[in-house]
């Protein structure tokens, strides 16, 4: 996808001064241990795992190359859907992921406001292509292929 293609951020906005780090995002599960052995089984690195009393413990989890995390939390809500997760070869992460026993839907592609279509997207434009996967408590991330980023949008 050319840059060209991509809307540009709008002008104008009155941008925040103080830097707010988005670094950990809670998750619901049923089961810790059962949700552990789920992330460590994806390959993700396992940054804490406390027992502070009987009912309170703290799990936390780390993409590989991401500067944000997972916590696991009770059930206050229904699972969470749409999760995205960044990456630069859609079928290379694909694999790894099918390689390491979990189950993950089959890579498509669909424009904004299009219909999916099976397979990566025929012209590699970034945003497009996709595969989902759900965790042991329905829990969705969305691997979404990026190669070329929105005009303005800060990279880490």
């Amino acid at each position: 996808m050319s840059v060209n293609s991509i809307p540009s951020p709008p002008e104008g906005q009155d941008l925040a001064k103080v830097p707010l780090k988005f670094e950990v995002t809670r998750i619901p599960v049923t089961d810790f241990d059962r949700a552990k052995d789920f992330y460590q089984r994806l390959g993700w690195q396992l940054d804490i795992d406390f027992q502070f009393t009987e009912q309170v413990r703290a799990v936390q989890f780390t993409p590989p190359g991401s500067p944000a995390s997972i916590q696991f939390g009770p059930p206050a809500g229904p699972p969470l859907k749409g999760l995205l997760l960044i990456v630069d070869d859609i079928e290379a992460a694909h694999a790894e992921i099918r390689n390491r026993g979990i189950e993950i839907g089959d890579i498509f592609h669909a424009a904004p406001g299009g219909e999916p279509e099976p397979g990566r997207d025929p012209e590699g434009r970034s945003y497009v292509s996709q595969a989902a996967f759900p965790d042991p408590d329905g829990n969705t991330w969305v691997l979404q292929e990026v190669t070329e980023r929105i005009p303005g949008r800060i990279t880490y």
